[in-house]
């Protein structure tokens, strides 16, 4: 099993920027894939980013591209997201989930929210216009 707490959320204004943090624990050496997802009320959950934790391949949103940027802290075991440029319709609940047994593929494949199995509580970012 892997546990994933995340970190780092807040309310910030239009332009501003944030920091993600999501710990791993358990079965950390599982893992082949993290992302960053988010739900605002009344919408389905999205992918925002992911990242191969093997080969460093990453996959972003469109409309992320540019502003967000996902990492790896890998001295600190922790999977970050730098959120720049904030616009409000950011504000949402942020999740960071893992997949195992293969890495993440396209795109596409990579935002989809149905191929992770693992999921943190999640991290409300409010971003104000």
């Amino acid at each position: 099993q892997v546990q994933l707490v995340e970190s780092g959320g807040g309310s910030v204004q239009a332009g501003g920027s944030l920091r993600l943090s999501c710990a791993p624990s358990g079965a950390t050496w599982r893992i082949n894939c993290m992302g960053w997802f988010r739900q605002a009320p009344g919408k389905e959950r999205e992918g925002v980013a992911t990242i191969n934790t093997g080969g460093g391949s990453t996959y972003y949103a469109d409309s992320v591209k540019g502003r967000f940027t996902i990492s790896q802290d890998n001295a600190k075991n922790t999977l970050l997201l730098q959120m720049n440029s904030l616009k409000p319709e950011d504000t949402a609940m942020y999740y960071c989930a893992a997949r195992t047994g293969s890495a993440c593929y396209s795109g596409s494949w990579a935002l989809s929210p149905i191929n992770f199995a693992y999921w943190g509580q999640g991290t409300q970012v409010t971003v104000s216009s």
